[in-house]
């Protein structure tokens, strides 16, 4: 398999192209700017590799302790962690339930401390709506796929890796 370091490489190499596309389709400069940092992230933070010790793991810092279910739950190169459909729409949602849940905690804590009505589980829905409406479905839609494009080339490298090693270059491409 391709290291850490080409990982990298390959996704800053193809960050600018994945803007450009943005911009050709959409017009709109924060539109690709949002695309294309996604897309970085995606690659180098939110990749396929986050079921192991790894580069985009480490990158975590001590934020990591949120991806040690994901971990323990996914085996490494699974169909559900590196899937091309799959993987990434998995880490979305399961970072977007670890956010929720670290929000709601720390809405329980504020409230025992200043007092009033504790958060009831409609309101995870209430959080989540202002930010839906403040970025628009259009530009969520964008963030999404600059995500999974970006776990995507993590996952097409490694498939690219596996042929070449294999001997079964006429095959990949």
């Amino acid at each position: 398999m391709p290291s850490g370091k080409v990982h990298d490489a390959i996704t800053v190499a193809l960050a600018l192209p994945a803007f450009g596309i943005t911009y050709i389709l959409t017009g709109s400069l924060l539109a690709s700017l949002l695309c294309g940092a996604a897309f970085v992230f995606g690659g180098l933070m939110f990749g396929p590799d986050l079921d192991t010790v790894s580069k985009p793991y480490a990158r975590w810092g001590p934020a990591r302790i949120f991806w040690f279910p994901y971990r323990h739950f996914f085996s490494h190169r699974s169909r559900l962690s590196h899937g091309l459909l799959l993987g990434a729409l998995i880490r979305v949602v399961y970072a977007l339930g670890i956010l929720t849940i670290i929000l709601m905690i720390a809405s329980f804590v504020y409230q025992g401390v200043v007092g009033g009505r504790l958060p009831e589980p409609r309101d995870i829905g209430r959080f989540w709506t202002p930010v839906g409406r403040r970025l628009g479905t259009d530009l969520m839609v964008l963030i999404f796929i600059g995500l999974w494009t970006g776990a995507a080339s993590h996952t097409l490298t490694d498939l690219a890796g596996s042929f070449i090693k294999t001997g079964r270059r006429g095959k990949f491409f």
